[in-house]
């Protein structure tokens, strides 16, 4: 049997084989038009029952198998199976484009829509969102449109998944290697046994380093040696670049995929590819994107010059006369240590990662009343975990995996993706399952621990997971995160990030295996005073990252294409920080031109004004208060896609949100 075909248990991810790639995909594609073929040509007025539940199925069985696939594509990548995943997607994107241009569909969509006394809101809800699908799908083109939108559509899959693969290829290929060990003066003793593994494995004498965040990071905040800061910022930026490796170069792909979303967006009738991505947003337009990103930017920037000088300042004691990028986290860390008396390795021998699960996971059943139990289940890599939720009566109500570890031919950065879905469907009904993905320094003999930042990633992860695990939408299309509006998403994640910050919540999960003790409170205050610290600067560079992609997105044009300038026209009006001319940030940006965030990157901070809203509430009444988590739960996790993101919040808050509670945390207004 297909492992991707089988039902009603989890993956087998054991006996997984490329040759079961595309058999699946082909059964799953096949079937499926054939259900569809009937549904059009059906007589009978469309119904929930005859029409909604069929599509549902189809959605998802395909859904199911693709996640399996992509999946391991993300965590477990080689040549071989990258060549057939590239088929599978050509597959899949031919489908989605032929799926979504069907009249038939679309009018027995808007005729249900126009009779729909027997439906729920949720169910009108999901029927006006398939709508607006169909319609940002070329519906309503002319036929030799429609063949074009196509074709535009399968080339910017293959665009896509060519990006990431440069990504993952120039940081699997660069390797710096040090002979001189005076040369890493500065550098924690675990980063520098960690280099030595990877060139012993090699055959190198000497110490290895990558491009692979737990490797980068630690040199750009210890190393003592500048050169040396300097050649490993100078890769991390100009990763899939000319100024890398021509043959991984992203230059032409972002160029193609930017022309191709501009002509997408002419097709529509669209004025830009923003107007034509903000559709389905809360935010409707470029320019309320750019307004919200202004007043940020006036509220951070006098902190961020304020940093600037402090660098500044400390660079003259250590006679660095002119402060380069390559600088500014080193400096920025004896800045920290001298303001805090504390730094990122003293704070994370308190948090191994055992004890910090076990505070999270007491953190949920606290307010939402869950029991999260480590189990067993088949696995793609032997540090991958997994677990399974139970609620108060002691009934599963989903499960996730957790791979924590960065490691070669796995995708960077941290994510949280939906392995099966909650439904019910005719007799069915599944609980759903997430995968939760972090790259985080791997253990060394034996133990595992976090940075206070790696904890902070962990929690905003688990809040993604929440909101696809909590979901009580049985309705496919809009449980979970389905269905809820991109700048809305990240609204559970960032509220988890609340916690890595209260004392009760750290005392309980923080421990010194060397000391045989929790973190005392006296180190804590150290940590909770650092947490703005340089938060101007970090908030910009946020507004920087979201100001260039809605700008490009809503500027962009047959006479504006050079993504470059566009860049620099982002960085002139926010940063505070002078970037080289040959860093190459966008080559790397795959959150705009991979992911799902093009025209949404904002999203981050616009989700940041309710989840700290959010949080105000616990704020006021209990910060582990099961009252309000309960409420949380109800109004915001369990509803999914069921209705818009604003009725959501303001189920929960009793209003609409306000941007106070965000200047608050960051300490930008008193």
């Amino acid at each position: 049997m297909n492992p991707f075909l089988v039902r009603n248990k989890l993956p087998e991810f054991s006996v997984v084989k490329t040759s079961h790639v595309m058999p699946a995909i082909n059964k799953v594609i096949n079937d499926n038009n054939k259900v569809i073929s009937q549904i059009e040509s059906m007589s009978e007025l469309p119904n929930w029952t005859n029409f909604i539940t069929p599509l549902e199925i189809c959605n998802e069985k395909l859904d199911r198998v693709w996640s399996y696939i992509n999946h391991i594509n993300a965590v477990k990548s080689s040549s071989s199976y990258r060549k057939v995943y590239n088929q599978a997607l050509e597959k899949v994107t031919e489908y989605s484009s032929n799926l979504g241009q069907s009249k038939i569909l679309y009018k027995k969509y808007k005729k249900l829509l126009q009779d729909s006394r027997n439906l729920s809101p949720s169910q009108i809800k999901l029927i006006k969102n398939e709508i607006t699908s169909f319609e940002l799908s070329g519906v309503a083109l002319p036929e030799k449109q429609k063949i074009k939108f196509k074709k535009i559509q399968n080339n910017l899959s293959k665009l896509s998944s060519s990006f990431d693969e440069n990504i993952l290829d120039s940081i699997n290929t660069f390797e710096l290697i040090i002979s001189d060990k005076n040369s890493l003066k500065g550098i924690p003793n675990n980063v520098i046994n960690s280099a030595l593994i990877k060139a012993k494995a090699k055959k190198i004498n000497g110490w290895l380093f990558t491009i692979d965040f737990p490797s980068y990071l630690p040199i750009m905040q210890y190393a003592e040696n500048r050169k040396l800061r300097k050649n490993i910022y100078t890769a991390y930026n100009t990763k899939a670049s000319s100024l890398m490796n021509k043959d991984l170069d992203n230059t032409d792909n972002i160029r193609n995929i930017l022309k191709l979303k501009y002509q997408l967006s002419k097709l529509l009738g669209y004025s830009s590819i923003s107007s034509m991505l903000l559709k389905t947003k809360m935010a409707k337009s470029s320019k309320e994107v750019s307004s919200f990103l202004s007043k940020l930017t006036k509220k951070a920037k006098k902190s961020a010059l304020s940093d600037i000088n402090d660098i500044n300042v400390i660079a003259k004691e250590l006679n660095i006369s002119k402060v380069k990028p390559w600088d500014i986290p080193y400096l920025s860390e004896k800045l920290k240590k001298r303001r805090f008396s504390i730094t990122d390795e003293e704070i994370k021998e308190y948090f191994p990662i055992n004890n910090v699960l076990h505070g999270l996971f007491n953190i949920c059943k606290r307010i939402y009343s869950l029991n999260i139990i480590e189990t067993n289940a088949s696995i793609w890599h032997e540090d991958v975990r997994f677990f399974e939720i139970y609620n108060e009566e002691k009934k599963l109500i989903g499960s996730f995996y957790l791979d924590l570890y960065a490691r070669k031919n796995k995708r960077g950065g941290a994510w949280m993706d939906e392995a099966i879905s909650k439904y019910r469907l005719m007799q069915e009904e599944e609980n759903p399952v997430a995968y939760l993905t972090c790259n985080f320094t791997p253990p060394s003999k034996g133990n595992a621990y976090l940075t206070h930042d790696e904890v902070i990633t962990l929690f905003h992860e688990f809040g993604h997971g929440l909101h696809h695990l909590l979901t009580e939408v049985t309705e496919y299309s809009i449980s979970g995160i389905k269905g809820v509006e991109w700048d809305a998403v990240e609204l559970p994640s960032q509220f988890m990030e609340n916690y890595c910050w209260e004392w009760s919540v750290i005392k309980d999960m923080s421990y010194n295996n060397k000391t045989k003790t929790n973190m005392p409170k006296q180190i804590f205050n150290k940590l909770l005073e650092s947490k703005n610290f340089q938060s101007g600067m970090q908030t910009l560079r946020q507004v920087e990252f979201a100001l260039f992609d809605i700008k490009l997105h809503s500027e962009y044009s047959s006479q504006n294409r050079n993504f470059m300038k566009i860049l620099d026209s982002a960085r002139a009006q926010v940063s505070v920080i002078k970037t080289p001319s040959w860093n190459r940030f966008p080559h790397s940006f795959s959150h705009i031109f991979s992911g799902g965030y093009s025209s949404a990157y904002y999203s981050y901070k616009w989700a940041e004004v309710l989840s700290a809203d959010a949080y105000s509430l616990f704020e006021e009444i209990g910060i582990l208060s099961k009252k309000a988590g309960t409420k949380f739960k109800k109004e915001i996790l369990s509803k999914g896609g069921s209705r818009s993101a604003m009725e959501s919040f303001i189920a929960f808050r009793g209003r609409k949100p306000e941007i106070q509670a965000l200047l608050t945390h960051h300490g930008l207004i008193s």
